[in-house]
């Protein structure tokens, strides 16, 4: 990991301004705040690996411009977006156009896509938007959205669908507890990095503890 030149510098400045005033009234999982998170644990991460810092770190500040749950699934308008703020930051192609790969092939959607790009960049801010979907984080994050969606906490009668296709898993309006089931429980064993698979284990953790105490207090059990 190199230091960034003063040009650099600017152009994440400058990134890190758009972003912030783009998603100054986003839902709260999917926030300033979220992308902020995902930044730093970018950075903690990519200290252990060879990599392109400043793609790494555009990335991560570009990753959820315009998450496609909040246009329609439209899964298009982020990678425009991105694009176009870095041409008009005068950004080299080269840079761009591995922001855009990255950002076009980060999502979870449903686990069953495996992208037809990888980079080292990608893994680094993948695991980091991963970490903050589990974890003490993660849980607030998805009880956030569901509320947002006007989800059931739980359903007893509706169990997790480990088996959808990314349409069904982008529609689904299954209770929030379906999800840690899904996606949420599901990552610690896909993380790309040995940081970002040793930062999982306690979060992973962590959630099971969380289920585990749910299902005892909805049955009125402690």
């Amino acid at each position: 990991m190199s230091q960034h030149t003063a040009e650099a510098n600017l152009l994440i400045t400058t990134t890190e301004q758009f972003v912030k005033k783009e998603l100054a009234d986003a839902e709260g999982g999917h926030d300033w705040w979220h992308i902020y998170r995902v930044w730093k644990l970018a950075r903690k991460i990519a200290a252990g690996e060879q990599v392109d810092m400043l793609v790494v770190e555009l990335s991560a500040l570009l990753h959820d411009i315009a998450d496609s749950k909040f246009h329609g699934g439209d899964e298009s308008i982020g990678p425009r977006k991105a694009r176009a703020f870095l041409e008009s930051a005068g950004a080299p192609e080269a840079t761009i156009q591995h922001v855009v790969d990255i950002i076009v092939n980060i999502s979870f959607k449903g686990g069953h896509n495996s992208g037809a790009f990888y980079s080292p960049e990608l893994g680094v801010v993948q695991d980091a938007d991963r970490l903050d979907a589990i974890g003490a984080i993660g849980i607030a994050r998805t009880f956030n959205y569901g509320g947002f969606k006007n989800r059931a906490l739980y359903d007893p009668a509706i169990p997790p669908d480990l088996h959808m296709t990314k349409e069904q898993y982008k529609n689904s309006t299954a209770p929030t507890i379906n999800h840690f089931y899904e996606k949420l429980l599901l990552l610690k064993d896909r993380m790309n990095t040995a940081t970002g698979r040793q930062l999982a284990q306690e979060r992973h953790a962590f959630m099971e503890t969380f289920l585990e105490k749910f299902y005892q207090e909805w049955e009125g059990e402690s």
